[in-house]
């Protein structure tokens, strides 16, 4: 059985563009019974991040919450990152295993020890272990779980590369113990576009949350960037963010009505209500139920911890066995 693996930093609110190319097709792969997955809450990896205790509980509530509203199959393995110590202990066996030359060479390190010099600072000034190892707990993560899949964007690529690194590495060593991963990248092969023209990410505050109640939806839809073209002169929907995001959550011939609204020279402002409408109405029928398991924190944690303890589970068996491998019972 494939194994796929899906991890969410617990740092922000669950939105659009997680939605487009994590959740949606995640969920639909958690009803698929030729597939296994694992999909984590990566409370420890926040802490790259984050320091707010606060912020990161309460993202955690809202990602679990977000996801199990949404529909993600009882048959997955759900569980935060924290409740398996295995993949910590893990960790340390792949940084014995790890160049630190290619830690060197990992994009976030390289990006901010380059910003550092242009500053005109020492190279590693404010950049912590967490930073710097990061890619090795993510491969932890990874081969806990003997994942085969792990679908990432373009940015995470180089990290799932470097897990492959390390794994052939360690079965150098020890024989065929750890599973070697493939990258799949159909999940998020489009960049999703925010409110300002760039990627839609937490770090840009740029987001639309999936859960925005209908006023601060609406005021966020209107934020959206558009040129200055009247109302009655034609417009290039190629291109246009408001136009890609009705895309996701439209059938094909409301998409081709839209094209010809364009093409009639549709006002922005009218365009904009269009997509508020049709994206409120698309999560309306989730928001009663997400609003439920927020608000019942123990159902959250049994969850959770359920989740925690079937993980737990198979982590501790394959740890024996990678233990035991390089000698240490």
């Amino acid at each position: 059985m494939k194994r796929v693996l899906t991890g969410i930093t617990t740092t922000g609110i669950p939105h659009l563009g997680n939605y487009i190319g994590a959740i949606k097709p995640s969920i639909a792969e958690s009803n698929d019974d030729a597939i296994k997955s694992y999909f984590f809450l990566a409370d420890y990896h926040a802490l790259i991040k984050s320091h707010d205790p606060k912020l990161i509980r309460e993202s955690s509530l809202k990602i679990a919450a977000t996801w199990l509203a949404l529909g993600l199959s009882d048959r997955s393995s759900f569980y935060r990152q924290s409740d398996i110590p295995e993949i910590f202990e893990l960790t340390w066996i792949l940084t014995c295993f790890t160049a630190k030359g290619l830690m060197n060479r990992a994009h976030a390190y390289k990006a901010a020890a380059d910003l550092n010099l242009e500053d005109g600072n020492d190279v590693d000034k404010a950049i912590t272990m967490g930073l710097y190892s990061y890619p090795i707990l993510m491969s932890a993560d990874i081969l806990m779980f003997k994942a085969n899949e792990v679908p990432v964007g373009k940015d995470q690529v180089q990290h799932v590369e470097m897990t492959r690194d390390i794994a052939l590495r360690f079965n150098h060593n020890y024989g065929d113990i750890l599973t070697i991963p493939e990258v799949i990248t159909n999940h998020s092969k489009e960049t999703i576009i925010g409110l300002d023209g760039r990627k839609m990410s937490k770090s840009y505050n740029n987001i639309i949350p999936i859960f925005l109640e209908e006023k601060p939806l609406r005021k966020l839809i209107n934020k959206i960037k558009t040129n200055s073209l009247e109302p009655g002169v034609p417009k290039e929907y190629k291109d246009c963010t408001l136009f890609a995001l009705y895309t996701y959550f439209a059938t094909l011939e409301e998409i081709e009505s839209i094209k010809k609204l364009y093409a009639e020279g549709i006002s922005w402002g009218d365009m904009k209500s269009i997509l508020f409408e049709k994206i409120f109405n698309f999560f309306d029928p989730y928001r009663s139920t997400y609003t439920d398991y927020l608000s019942d924190e123990a159902f959250l944690e049994k969850r959770l911890r359920l989740g925690g303890e079937q993980a737990r589970e198979e982590a501790s068996a394959y740890l024996k066995e990678i233990k035991s491998a390089i000698g240490i019972k």
